[in-house]
Parts: structure tokens; sequence; C-alpha cells
């Protein structure tokens, strides 16, 4: 039995422009984190949509078969970087099963702010 889908939406999504720290760890940030519990190799397309323009992307991805990797979206270039202060919601197609989840790091405060849910699917 496969474990995981095909199709997942992130309708929340958000990086604001500050943080309190520089260092990596630190830095405010929305992560896709994905796990590929199968034996092939899974590619994604990630398609990023606004409230005020049209969409961007599809952003590709791979992760590993039998692998789970994170991908901030601070750090998607391709085709466009994702904009800051902007709030966006996320469709993740994936050639094989998956399982998705999002998180958030709002380091605005130093009292830092974490969120995590999954994504519909």
């Amino acid at each position: 039995m496969d474990i995981g889908k095909t199709l997942w939406a992130i309708a929340e999504g958000y990086i604001p422009t500050g943080s309190f720290s520089e260092t990596p760890e630190f830095v405010s940030h929305e992560a896709l984190c994905v796990l590929n519990p199968g034996k092939t190799d899974a590619e994604l397309e990630v398609t990023l949509y606004f409230g005020d323009r049209g969409p961007a992307g599809p952003y590709r991805l791979e992760v590993p078969a039998e692998r789970v990797t994170h991908f901030r979206f601070n750090d998607m270039k391709d085709p466009e970087p994702v904009p800051r202060d902007t709030t966006f919601a996320s469709v993740i197609r994936s050639n094989v099963p998956v399982v998705c989840q999002h998180t958030r790091l709002d380091s605005r405060d130093p009292h830092i702010a974490v969120m995590t849910t999954v994504p519909f699917h």
C-alpha cells in the first residue's frame, strides 16, 4: 500500500522580510516538508498563487526515494524568487505518492513563533 498522495495544497503562505537574527536557523521562513516513502525518486512541481497577480511556477523540486527533504520557500528562485511580505498559496504535484507538511518560522520577534500544519490532499 502506498503512503501519500500525488496532489497537495497549502492554502496559507507568508514570508516576512524581518528576522531578529541572520543566523540561517533563525531567519523567518516558510518550508515545504516532503516525505517520499517509495522506491522511486519524487519529481515535484510547485505552483504559487497570489491574491493580486497570476500564478508563479512551476518550481521543480526532487526528493530521493525513501528520504525526507525540507524546502524553504525563501530559497526558491527559479522561475522567480518567492516574494516577501506577500500572502500566497501553493499547489504541489508529484509523480509518485508523497506526504507533505507546511511549517513557518516567524522570527520577527526574538520570542520566535513556529507553526506547522498538514496541507490538504
